[in-house]
């Protein structure tokens, strides 16, 4: 329901502050006669926070000033004004009437709020009375505990007691054994004393004695002494006269082996022949000398390096196109001098480089292919024995790639201790000067060696026997196949080794038929003395076989058996 007032004719007016009230909720003196309609927030009770906030500053009400005056409005005309005490006692009715709704809600509340504070009461008795309860078990138990701790607080004393008095008594018992044991020792190191002053009476008596029975036998030792001495000088005098006779004759013994050594060594140089060990050292200073002086040259130098390379990319193929054909040996062994010797002169440090390459080449095709089929080494030596009667150098050098590749089984010698300069070896060179290849640090094994080693010496056993239009160097003319055999047999310690065995094969085998025809009944003993050693023992020594006690020694000590026996055979039937 909406209630209006008629505007009249005045200005509108002001909005005026919000009118005080007292403390109790009455209006003040200074309102006006008409009261406007209460609203619901006039109803509640005023916070203490609003209460209070016209004074906050002062001690009392009636220090606060006055709210300044009103301005004055026109006065109402009769109608309105009655119009208007109409409006205001309506708004009164309506604010004081009896809603029983609100009344039932406002009990409602009430009583819940009385009946959740009477829960709440009991709630809180209730809580406390556990609380109580719980504190007093928990008293109880904690009482119960004291006592248990003090009757185990009792009981450790007595058992403290116990073990103290156990401690006393046995430090008694202890006290009285150790005064026992000190009297004891004192009695025993007064007895030690006196046995010690009748001893040493007794050592001086007898020291005197002593004394004088030395006295008596140094006199008689130093007449003795100065004999003997007597004797010795006349001894030795006649030592010395008979050790400077004999130191003569020692002289002129090694004077006449010496003289006897020259005489022989003056023969081997007549005659071109030369030591196992100078054969090796020869091929180990030209090694060292192509590797230190051309091939050090070629590679530092970019020119000769390229033109060298180019040498050895028409070296390979051509090596690898042999054929077991007369004619490919001719036309092949042409095509490599025109390589190495071309119209237009080669340095001599690139010369000597690619000689070089040449025999690795030669040494790699043997290493490969006659270990696969060893008819495949015809050719390569027939090729390697004109090559060596042709180019200058190349024996020298080929055999000491030789010797590099295969260590010293083409002279044969074994590798000294230190090196042809005399320096020691290390574990790698050794191993390398061997002849033996090297993967990663891994030696290859000892039938791979052998195969390698006995393919490159067939070459070599083939190059000495080979048909040549001129005599070839002193180290592959066919001499040095009888120098081979008289080494071999005459150093069991190459005779014992599995390589040997495989290589006097493959010697045999190219040569031993030709040999026989040449040097007789001597290559008949030769050949006797090895078959003594592949058969019975090496110098007739049980157990000391040619080749050793590996599986390819015996394999090849087999071959070396009957190659012999076959040679043998061959050569009776003749």
């Amino acid at each position: 329901m909406r209630y209006g007032l008629p505007r009249s004719t005045s200005p509108s007016p002001e909005r005026r502050s919000r009118r005080r009230t007292s403390t109790f909720g009455l209006p003040s003196d200074t309102e006006s006669d008409f009261e406007e309609p209460p609203t619901d927030s006039d109803s509640e009770p005023s916070s203490p926070s609003s209460l209070s906030s016209d004074s906050f500053c002062y001690e009392s009400e009636s220090q606060v000033p006055p709210p300044p005056p009103r301005p004055k409005r026109e006065p109402l005309s009769p109608a309105e004004q009655r119009h208007t005490e109409d409006t205001v006692a309506a708004i009164r009715l309506r604010t004081r009437y009896y809603d029983p709704y609100e009344e039932w809600e406002k009990k409602t509340r009430k009583d819940a709020f009385h009946t959740a504070r009477r829960a709440q009461v009991q709630m809180r008795l209730e809580t406390q009375g556990r609380c109580i309860q719980r504190n007093t078990q928990e008293l109880q138990s904690l009482a119960a505990m004291h006592a248990e701790q003090l009757a185990e607080v009792q009981k450790q004393l007595a058992a403290l007691q116990m073990r103290q008095q156990a401690d006393v008594n046995k430090l008694i018992s202890s006290w009285q054994e150790q005064d026992k044991t000190f009297r004891g020792r004192i009695e025993s190191v007064i007895r030690v004393e006196e046995e010690k002053l009748r001893a040493k009476i007794e050592a001086e008596r007898k020291a005197r004695e002593e004394a004088e029975r030395k006295q008596k036998e140094e006199e008689e030792r130093r007449k003795v002494e100065e004999e003997v001495k007597r004797k010795e000088e006349e001894q030795a005098q006649r030592k010395r006269e008979a050790e400077a006779a004999a130191k003569h004759q020692e002289e002129e013994k090694d004077r006449l082996r010496r003289e006897k050594l020259d005489a022989e060594e003056q023969g081997r140089a007549q005659l071109g022949m030369t030591l196992a060990e100078e054969d090796w050292v020869h091929a180990r200073e030209t090694l060292k000398n192509l590797k230190a002086g051309p091939m050090k040259t070629v590679k530092k130098n970019p020119s000769l390096k390229s033109q060298w390379g180019a040498i050895r990319r028409q070296i390979t193929p051509k090596i690898g196109q042999l054929t077991h054909d007369l004619d490919s040996v001719m036309r092949i062994t042409q095509q490599l001098i025109d390589i190495i010797r071309p119209p237009g002169r080669l340095p001599q440090d690139t010369y000597f480089a690619a000689l070089s390459s040449l025999a690795k080449a030669i040494l790699l095709q043997a290493e490969t292919e006659v270990t696969a089929e060893k008819r495949s080494a015809i050719p390569l030596a027939m090729v390697a024995a004109r090559l060596l009667g042709t180019l200058d150098g190349f024996p020298d050098i080929f055999f000491a790639k030789l010797v590099q590749r295969s260590g010293g089984w083409p002279v044969p010698s074994a590798i000294p201790s230190t090196d042809s300069d005399g320096t020691a070896w290390d574990e790698l060179e050794r191993t390398k000067a061997m002849g033996y290849r090297t993967n990663d640090d891994q030696r290859e094994t000892l039938s791979e060696h052998v195969m390698r080693v006995s393919g490159m010496m067939r070459v070599y056993f083939l190059i000495l026997a080979a048909p040549v239009p001129q005599p070839l160097d002193r180290m592959f003319q066919l001499p040095r196949f009888w120098t081979y055999f008289a080494r071999m047999i005459g150093d069991e310690r190459l005779l014992e080794t599995a390589v040997a065995a495989q290589v006097l094969y493959a010697a045999l085998d190219v040569g031993g038929m030709e040999a026989k025809f040449i040097w007789g009944n001597q290559w008949v003993k030769m050949l006797e003395l090895l078959y003594e050693g592949a058969t019975t023992g090496i110098g007739g020594v049980a157990g000391k076989l040619v080749g050793g006690p590996t599986p390819e020694g015996k394999a090849a000590r087999v071959r070396v058996q009957l190659q012999i026996e076959r040679i043998m055979d061959a050569t009776s039937l003749r």
